[in-house]
């Protein structure tokens, strides 16, 4: 497994779905996945990612890794959304800010069921459904094209106000995850200011902080300061978490949305996190990583997988693997 050779055999297999198919919307409100289940999630996101990256040859690992535990955490437990229904006007709103994570997304999406997990191995492939960032003509249940960074949170600000208008702004929140490189643009300042401004109720942006960039360090390249501070100072519920740490992601997540005011939740993470050869090292950003890193990343993260299900089947099932 740990060879360049064994490589190609793994990554063009079809990606493994977890035995248990994901909750759908009627039963995630009876039996919500336990924090272990959600880490154990989060591992199998995190190895499609690889398995893309590794195919593809290109793309952004070791951010999608670095935000794998917000976004399982929203797709698995807090994000009220239905496969079946991808239109559903009282839905949840996903954006991610940082759209060229965008590998963790559609992993979260195709094991969801919003297309075939086969077409994970197409990602950035010329007319393919999954391209480099999100891209909402294509693939289903993308919310809003996103990749320039700062403009994410003004459009999570003017979908808020587009369900005002539509009366659902009780029923539907909107979530979106920013780098830390959004927060060097001026326009999500911006857009921070217009969420307090129009009384926005039903907002929630999770800074995905974890301090590297292309150029160095975000102290180096932009220092952007106390995020936390900054959003305070514009009138915005703010708290910082481990954003490695599910239970803290989950009950952030599931503590904003019955604020009824914009809340910043300000993760604290490492790019490349799961995978100890790339976390929070310099160099992998915008780099696929090698047959060799790859086949090193699957075997790792294969062992983790294993030992969280082999857990969970002692534990007994779901309710005594709660934390």
């Amino acid at each position: 497994m740990g060879s360049a050779a064994n490589l190609a055999s793994v990554t063009h297999l079809r990606p493994v779905p977890d035995p248990k198919p994901p909750p759908k919307l009627a039963e995630r409100v009876e039996a919500q996945p336990s924090i272990a289940e959600l880490e154990r999630w989060a591992t199998v996101l995190r190895l499609d990612c690889v398995r893309m990256l590794a195919v593809a040859k290109s793309g952004h690992l070791d951010s999608s890794l670095s935000a794998a535990d917000i976004v399982t955490a929203l797709y698995y437990r807090v994000l009220r959304h239905d496969p079946d229904n991808p239109e559903w006007p009282a839905r949840d709103r996903f954006v991610l800010c940082k759209g060229h994570a965008a590998p963790i997304q559609y992993s979260a999406l195709a094991q969801h069921g919003y297309f075939p997990l086969e077409d994970l191995m197409g990602l950035r492939q010329i007319g393919a459904q999954l391209q480099g960032h999100p891209d909402m003509r294509r693939t289903p249940g993308v919310e809003v094209s996103t990749g320039s960074l700062g403009q994410g949170l003004s459009m999570c600000v003017g979908i808020c106000l587009a369900l005002r208008l539509d009366g659902l702004a009780d029923s539907a929140h909107v979530f979106g995850v920013l780098s830390d490189g959004d927060c060097q643009e001026g326009q999500t300042w911006e857009a921070a200011t217009a969420a307090i401004h129009f009384g926005v109720p039903n907002l929630t942006a999770i800074v995905d902080y974890n301090h590297l960039q292309t150029d160095g360090t975000t102290e180096e390249v932009m220092d952007v300061g106390d995020v936390r501070a900054k959003f305070e100072a514009f009138g915005w519920d703010a708290i910082e978490i481990d954003g490695h740490d599910m239970e803290q992601v989950v009950e952030a997540l599931e503590r904003s949305r019955t604020l009824r005011k914009p809340a910043a939740i300000v993760a604290q993470t490492k790019k490349g996190k799961g995978v100890s050869s790339m976390e929070d090292r310099f160099g992998f950003h915008g780099k696929p990583p090698s047959p060799e890193q790859a086949a090193e990343a699957l075997e790792e993260l294969m062992a983790r997988l294993d030992g969280q299900t082999k857990a969970l089947q002692e534990a007994g099932g779901r309710g005594e693997a709660e934390e």
